[in-house]
């Protein structure tokens, strides 16, 4: 009886480590979808993609100051993939969309020099503030990331013993993940609409925030953890709320 314990002991532990490395990239399934079927990008915001790239990068330094469970470290690495395809396709359906805008005679330079610097083409190596995070070439999102965790690796080589370094470095990945739904939030507030998004991913959200914050509380993971995880929740919370209320069934029921 006692090993048959174990046996499921050991098969949930297993699933739930499962669950946890690839439950996060399981959400933006259907947002991918609905982008690469619809050729629209309008309804996701990029800055989802910077919001969990900077955090999963900074959560990956925090493990080499203060080790944490590795199916943790592994869904940081995941999770930064995923956003990578993600803004892959973001880039290409708004690369798209510019070029079906473009006169025909410019489309016909699209191997020359003039079009290269366009008015519309923005790149990092422009230095641009202005176009921060609003490139217009995949290739700029992959150098910015690049410097950054360079900088970020040898700022935390120099200071790897700094207990108080090591901690803010924790601090600020749970932070920039618990306002992971921020962007999405704000970019509904603005338009007062959720048309594009996919409420599927949002209710991913929920459901996957949840489970990750009973695994860490379960599992005695840095308080850091699971403080992100409970302000997750309220963020999902109030997107699914705008859901309900930018809806036209609401709007013409308080009308």
């Amino acid at each position: 009886m006692a090993d048959i314990s174990e046996l499921f002991a050991s098969t949930v532990r297993v699933f739930s480590q499962a669950l946890m490395i690839f439950g996060g990239v399981v959400p933006y399934i259907p947002q991918y979808m609905i982008i690469n079927r619809s050729q629209n990008a309008e309804g996701f915001s990029n800055y989802v993609c910077l919001t969990l790239l900077i955090a999963n990068i900074l959560r990956i330094e925090f493990w080499f100051g203060k080790h944490f469970e590795t199916p943790l470290l592994v869904q940081s690495i995941i999770m930064i993939l995923c956003m990578l395809v993600m803004l892959e396709l973001c880039i290409r359906v708004h690369s798209k969309a510019i070029r079906h805008h473009l006169p025909i005679s410019q489309q016909n330079l699209s191997t020359s020099k003039e079009l290269t610097i366009d008015h519309n083409e923005k790149r990092f190596t422009d230095l641009d503030t202005a176009y921060f995070w609003r490139w217009t070439t995949f290739t700029s999102y992959i150098q910015f990331l690049c410097l950054f965790t360079i900088l970020l690796s040898s700022t935390t080589w120099l200071f790897l013993d700094k207990m108080l370094y090591i901690e803010t470095i924790g601090f600020l990945a749970v932070f920039f993940e618990a306002l992971l739904g921020t962007p999405q939030f704000l970019r509904n507030f603005r338009l007062k609409s959720t048309e594009g998004m996919s409420v599927k991913m949002v209710l991913m959200w929920t459901s996957g925030d949840i489970f990750k914050t009973v695994y860490f509380l379960l599992r005695n993971a840095p308080k850091q953890f699971w403080l992100c995880g409970l302000l997750q929740i309220s963020i999902d919370i109030a997107i699914l709320c705008q859901v309900l209320i930018y809806s036209d069934r609401y709007r013409l029921r308080t009308r």
